[in-house]
């Protein structure tokens, strides 16, 4: 794919309409008292439609050692979540915002950890080699625009946690487990490019 086919794709499935997504879509509603703070994550693809993705460092307090997005909760300084997901995104694999082109934004979605996380649909000008923030990430990875653009590599598997089974979305590729909030995340952007 050139980078023209991949802004055209991925801007038309921005027009596409859909709802929030929740991390307890499989497994009912979120509990009572479980707050929404916001957050914003990047989904930042190169010219040819590479997707950069992230393996969280093992010592975070949320979600850690998971496949991710770039990006985090919504600080202070941060004007919205666009802007949260630039600094992250920044901070946790050097993407300098200067040469990312935001696109857009699908609708938030909610995690079972309290968060309500925009994502942010953005090219990527230029060449760009991820330099992973230690603290914060152990990898930095790309996924080709194909296997992330094709609702068919999702599927549902299921876990115990805290008590319960949970029912949660994954899209492994090679030896990256992507699973919860980022393979939802994907699996609805994927639904829109094949709306």
């Amino acid at each position: 794919m050139t980078q023209d086919e991949v802004r055209d794709r991925l801007l038309r499935a921005l027009a596409v309409p859909t709802q929030p997504t929740s991390d307890f879509d499989l497994n009912g509603s979120p509990p009572p008292g479980l707050g929404a703070r916001p957050a914003g994550v990047l989904a930042a693809f190169h010219a040819d439609g590479r997707l950069v993705l992230t393996k969280r460092a093992s010592g975070l307090r949320h979600h850690p050692g998971q496949i991710a997005l770039p990006g985090g909760k919504v600080d202070s300084d941060d004007a919205d979540e666009v802007a949260a997901a630039l600094r992250e995104a920044h901070e946790e694999v050097g993407l300098d915002p200067a040469q990312v082109e935001v696109l857009g934004t699908l609708p938030a979605h909610r995690t079972v950890t309290g968060f309500s996380m925009t994502p942010v649909l953005a090219m990527i000008r230029g060449g760009f080699t991820p330099v992973p923030e230690a603290g914060e990430v152990e990898e930095a990875f790309t996924v080709p625009f194909a296997h992330i653009a094709d609702p068919a590599r999702y599927r549902i598997e299921r876990r115990l946690w805290r008590g319960d089974w949970r029912s949660y979305h994954v899209a492994p590729f090679g030896p990256y487990y992507i699973w919860g909030a980022t393979a939802r995340v994907l699996l609805a952007l994927a639904t829109r490019l094949s709306a």
